[in-house]
């Protein structure tokens, strides 16, 4: 996630100063991934992290064709499970997310917080308004190079693979970056993450982390297509002419619906994999769908586009900067459009 609510100005100094602080916490904090590998007191698990993440840098640059910088050689231990906050909200009877604009990055359909306590604030400010509300925890974030971006202690809670796809991503944002259009970018970055993070335990041999992470993947997709369905059935509702309370109930019952439908296929397709159970049995609403949605709707599409450019990096960036630089109201039809990588935008 790009943290642009985080380092601008928005809707007021403290807002403002609260963002600056917390980023200059974690600059300051900053050690060189290099040195504490070679330092006799660093201690040994931590040690192994940082020439996991090193080798992941390295991979990046030379294989991935992702910037060749400072971001992501320095490490700092933030002491938390999330680095931010993120608070999206849309209205009670539309998918459609609100918005907050900054300058420099643009507008995007959340805000974020350092603070897990301003962030609830806020949602509850969002709430009296009648908005829905979602707040959700993030591991990392870009300034999309105007500061090198450090390693985070919560990008290592998971295995290697985790923090692969969050350096492919994270980098991806600072190669390409379109004002104004999260879904673009958000399904760019997600694209190159998730190709990078196949060729990288392709290049390092190792098959049995690939198969769980294609089965992670494939059980994501089929998520991803339970909630567009429920996507769908929302949008018919809010769409007709019914009561307020009507609508409302309309709405439980979809959402319902949504839950039973992933219980079976929890426990048949995925023969009890329980990964998403946290995010099915917390509240569900609008802001929390539309939020799923903004990050992958436009994947499959990138994903052809990728093909088209026979997995090549720079060829495919070229394309995808051609097609962002489009006018917005055509870049979806000149993503869905393309026939070849090169004339792509």
């Amino acid at each position: 996630m790009c943290l642009a609510a985080g380092l601008t100005g928005c809707t007021g100094a403290g807002y403002y100063a609260e963002s600056l602080k917390g980023h200059v916490e974690i600059m300051a904090a900053r050690r060189n991934v290099e040195k504490l590998i070679a330092a006799r007191t660093t201690p040994e698990p931590l040690r192994t992290q940082m020439k996991s993440a090193a080798a992941i840098r390295q991979f990046a640059t030379e294989s991935l064709a992702l910037p060749d910088n400072q971001s992501y050689r320095s490490y700092a231990d933030i002491g938390r499970d999330y680095v931010t906050w993120a608070v999206f909200a849309a209205p009670e009877f539309s998918l459609t997310p609100r918005v907050w604009c900054f300058p420099v990055f643009g507008c995007v359909p959340y805000r974020g917080y350092f603070s897990r306590k301003s962030a609830i604030g806020t949602a509850l400010e969002l709430k009296k308004e009648g908005l829905d509300v979602h707040v959700s925890g993030v591991t990392a974030y870009s300034t999309l190079g105007w500061s090198s971006d450090p390693l985070l202690s919560t990008m290592f809670l998971h295995d290697k693979t985790y923090l692969a796809g969050l350096v492919f991503h994270e980098l991806a944002h600072q190669r390409v970056y379109v004002n104004d259009d999260t879904a673009f970018n958000e399904a760019f970055a997600v694209t190159v993450e998730t190709t990078g993070v196949r060729k990288w335990l392709r290049a390092t041999d190792d098959p049995a982390t690939l198969r769980r992470f294609e089965a992670g993947e494939q059980r994501s997709a089929d998520f991803l297509s339970l909630v567009a369905q429920t996507r769908g059935e929302l949008r018919e509702i809010y769409s007709g002419s019914a009561a307020p309370e009507d609508m409302r109930a309309a709405k439980a019952a979809a959402i319902e619906r949504l839950r039973a439908r992933y219980r079976r296929m929890r426990d048949t397709r995925w023969g009890g994999y329980r990964g998403y159970d946290g995010w099915v049995e917390a509240p569900i609403n609008n802001a929390k769908i539309a939020a799923t949605s903004v990050y992958n709707d436009r994947v499959p599409a990138f994903l052809r586009l990728f093909e088209l450019c026979s997995g090549d990096y720079p060829r495919f960036y070229a394309a995808v900067r051609r097609i962002g630089a489009l006018a917005r109201d055509r870049r979806s039809e000149a993503l869905e459009a393309a026939k070849t990588c090169d004339q792509a935008g």
